[in-house]
Formats: structure tokens, C-alpha cells, sequence
């Protein structure tokens, strides 16, 4: 299991900045969170960022994801993403592998164990509709969401190549 800092270390470039671009464009208060709290989080004031240029600003917010200290926040800028973003994949997924959630991707308790047809089915599904990157991504954060994740998913996380981070 990764930390989210880490995934942001191991994803393509490419992928990170659709998902900076998604909060600048979509979710304009998040992006300004999060670019003040990373500001904040290396000493620097948010207005010396916010006076870039909008690449310099994508850029630096990029850089900023991948560092330890900024774990919570890229934690943070995950779960907005896969939730706004791509709820279709996450409660696709979630229905395919038969955990109960409200309707947008949220679960309030999760399994002890997961049916491994149901979970190697669900991935099957979501490769075909989305992106590897996307779905490798989704599993590896929906991994971390309870201790120890899942010894199924943590399985198959590991030996298919497909999932591979």
C-alpha cells in the first residue's frame, strides 16, 4: 500500500495534471485550498504562487503532491477527484464487488473480505472503461482505506501487470 503522496510520485505525469486540471477548472475552491495549503505547508505565501502563470502554478502544485509533508492534502485531492470526477468508475466498482455506499461512491463501513470472482470481475469491468492508469490508481488508493487493505486486492495489486504501480 501506498500513501497518497507516493501515488502521486509513481502515476504518470500526464495523470496528475488532468487530475490539478479537474480541480482548477471544476472544483475552483478545492484548487485554492489546496494550493494555499501547500504554500503554507513549504513556508512560501499562497499569493507568491498564485501571482505564476497557470502552468507554473499546475506545475508547481504537481512538484508539491509528490513531497511527505503534503500527504493529508494529496490524500484529500484523491478522494475529490475519484469521487466528483470518476464516481462512475468507483460505484461501478463498488456495486460490482457488492459493497453497500450512498449512491455517489461513499461507504460507511467496509468489508472484512471481498469475494475475489466479484473483485477480479469488478477490475475486468473497469479496465474496459477506463483507463489503466485511472483504475491502478482507484485500487491502490481503495487499498489504503482500511488498515492492512484487503489480502485479495493487495494479491492481485501485486501480481497482475496490468495493476502495477
Amino acid at each position: 500500500m501506498f500513501p497518497s503522496h507516493l501515488l502521486f510520485q509513481r502515476i504518470p505525469d500526464d495523470l496528475t495534471g488532468a487530475i490539478v486540471n479537474y480541480l482548477r477548472n471544476e472544483e475552483r475552491e478545492v484548487y485554492k485550498s489546496t494550493l494555499a495549503t501547500l504554500a503554507t505547508g513549504r513556508r512560501l505565501r499562497p499569493v507568491f504562487i498564485q501571482k505564476r502563470p497557470l502552468e507554473g502554478q499546475i506545475a508547481w502544485m504537481k512538484q508539491s503532491l509528490k513531497l511527505k509533508n503534503a500527504e493529508s492534502i494529496a490524500d484529500q485531492v484523491l478522494q475529490v477527484w475519484l469521487l466528483k470526477s470518476k464516481k462512475d468508475m468507483v460505484v461501478g466498482f463498488l456495486e460490482a464487488v457488492g459493497i453497500e455506499h450512498d449512491g455517489d461512491g461513499s461507504v460507511e463501513e467496509l468489508p472484512e473480505e471481498i469475494d475475489i470472482e466479484k473483485l477480479q470481475a469488478g477490475i475486468e469491468k473497469m479496465l474496459e472503461a477506463h483507463s489503466v492508469d485511472e483504475v491502478k490508481l482507484y485500487l491502490h488508493m481503495f487499498q489504503s482505506q482500511r488498515p492492512g487493505g484487503w489480502e485479495q486486492l493487495g494479491k492481485l495489486l501485486e501480481e497482475d501487470e496490468r495493476l502495477k504501480l
